[in-house]
């Protein structure tokens, strides 16, 4: 998938998220909702002033717009190392439950 693909289905993810319309955001970022339209559906790009309005609009960090979160997720290196955090953290969790637990029976 190109960038401005990634960046204009992020775009319309994070808009709808803060459950605005286009009209609401095209008048709050200063553009037309044609040209935000365009840039939703991978068409136009957006100038560096233009990015940093958008993400200041729906209240993220400017690199969110370029993330493409099916290929990090779909990435079996990626899936085993967070699999592997989170058992990590899981049976650390545990363990302190138990601690905790043993502490409050003395």
């Amino acid at each position: 998938m190109d960038i401005k693909a990634v960046f204009g289905e992020n775009l319309k993810l994070y808009r709808k998220a803060k459950k605005l319309s286009q009209e609401q955001l095209s008048e709050k970022v200063g553009i037309s909702v044609k040209h935000l339209s365009a840039i939703e559906r991978g068409l136009n790009f957006v100038s560096a002033d233009l990015l940093e309005k958008l993400a200041i609009s729906v209240e993220i960090p400017v690199f969110y717009f370029f993330v493409n979160e099916k290929e990090i997720f779909c990435n079996d290196v990626m899936l085993n190392t967070i699999s592997g955090i989170i058992e990590k953290n899981m049976i650390k969790t545990i363990e302190d439950i138990k601690y905790d637990i043993r502490q409050n029976n003395r």
